[in-house]
């Protein structure tokens, strides 16, 4: 497949696939992906973990010579996945019909903050206007401060793999049933509002706004997250009303079980602050280790919070190897997630590490018979490139 997208929303539908065989074709301009210039230290964190198991092919496609190489490559693809602006393939010469004739079978996925068509669908696609506009940042906090923003690439990621399945869909008509190709309109603020669930439906029922609640629920209590002892931080939820009673009688008080302000679900939730100052007292007096296990031990539904540094010395994270270091060109070894999800039949595995800019042309563009020579040519003329200056460093 050829993966024209940028950034993260492309990336994750791509990797998705890669992980599971494909052969992705990352077509990169000059500079390289976006992606590639959002580092840690100097390192290209985001880059090797998005664009493992690919291949990079480095076009300059302001250039004809260029498009015209893309588009000999589009019969031996099964997808086409791209990120521009609406209209942009088009002043391209690369709109879909003209995809569609030189393979009836491709599937193209559209990337775009908001759809190819509807009065916003030229505005920029960040995914950051589109967490706030969704919704998510409306309710997302605490009553008394201001919305937020998820620090990590929420729209994009829940795009990809929505993408993803859009794409193994489309594939399936092909493959299966004799269909054709198709267009997947892919914008990121659809599939956002999609896992915010029935706020539509809630608001017009009750002609109410949700309110930000913190980590509480308004579905079932209690709720949220608890310090601890040392500082540290648990989760709870008691959602069913045998799991509220175990609670109750875990910590001494099984009279709360007749309390009328906490003997129903809806009371608790009307109640949730008194019964978190309740809850919080006892969680405090405790670690966070020292919670997980009494908890447990008296069958509570509770967690630790973790950060990062607790994720990976984890002993379940360790034996499922949710992390694990793979070889890299660069560092030697580079730890990253293990492959999402896991099938028995036809696992999925991380066999190759991301790709420098353009370290596959020869290989691809050799496959369309161009020689030494007339690839030495496309190098020289700038239609293709190797090893490209990083977009921060053209920043810079």
């Amino acid at each position: 497949m050829l993966d024209l997208s940028r950034l993260v929303a492309g990336n994750t539908l791509t990797q998705v696939l890669a992980d599971f065989g494909a052969e992705v074709i990352k077509v990169e301009p000059p500079a390289g992906d976006t992606l590639r210039a959002w580092q840690t230290n100097g390192v290209q964190t985001n880059w090797k973990i998005y664009a493992r198991n690919k291949k990079s092919l480095c076009l300059e496609l302001r250039k004809p010579e260029a498009r015209k190489l893309l588009l000999d490559l589009v019969p031996f693809a099964a997808m086409f996945i791209e990120s521009f602006r609406p209209d942009t393939l088009e002043k391209m010469g690369l709109a879909p019909e003209r995809l569609l004739e030189r393979n009836p079978k491709l599937v193209i996925a559209r990337i775009s903050g908001w759809g190819q068509d509807g009065p916003y669908r030229r505005r920029p696609g960040f995914g950051t206007l589109v967490e706030g506009m969704s919704g998510f940042a409306s309710f997302n906090g605490f009553a008394d401060r201001e919305p937020v923003l998820p620090p990590m690439y929420l729209a994009d990621t829940v795009a990809g793999l929505y993408g993803a399945a859009a794409a193994m869909i489309a594939l399936r008509e092909v493959e299966q049933n004799g269909g054709r190709g198709q267009v997947i309109d892919l914008p990121l603020l659809d599939p956002l509002f999609a896992v915010l669930g029935p706020q539509a439906a809630n608001y017009r029922l009750t002609g109410k706004v949700k309110p930000r609640t913190g980590s509480r629920s308004t579905n079932a209590g209690p709720r949220n997250a608890y310090l601890c002892k040392d500082g540290r931080y648990v989760c709870l939820s008691s959602s069913t009303q045998k799991m509220a009673e175990r609670l109750f009688r875990s910590i001494g008080r099984p009279d709360l079980i007749d309390d009328p302000r906490y003997r129903t679900n809806a009371e608790r939730v009307k109640h949730a602050e008194e019964l978190d100052a309740i809850i919080g007292s006892f969680i405090a007096q405790r670690t966070q280790a020292e919670n997980v296990a009494f908890f447990e031990e008296a069958e509570v539904t509770i967690g630790p919070i973790y950060d990062i540094s607790q994720i990976i010395e984890d002993p379940h994270v360790l034996a499922r190897e949710l992390v694990a270091d793979y070889p890299d060109p660069d560092m030697g070894e580079f730890p990253m997630h293990h492959v999402v999800p896991r099938l028995s039949g036809t696992p999925a595995s991380i066999r190759t590490p991301a790709p420098r800019l353009g370290e596959h042309n020869r290989q691809l563009l050799g496959e369309l018979g161009i020689g030494e020579a007339a690839y030495a040519r496309l190098l020289a003329s700038g239609v293709a490139c190797e090893g490209g200056a990083s977009a921060k460093e053209e920043e810079e």
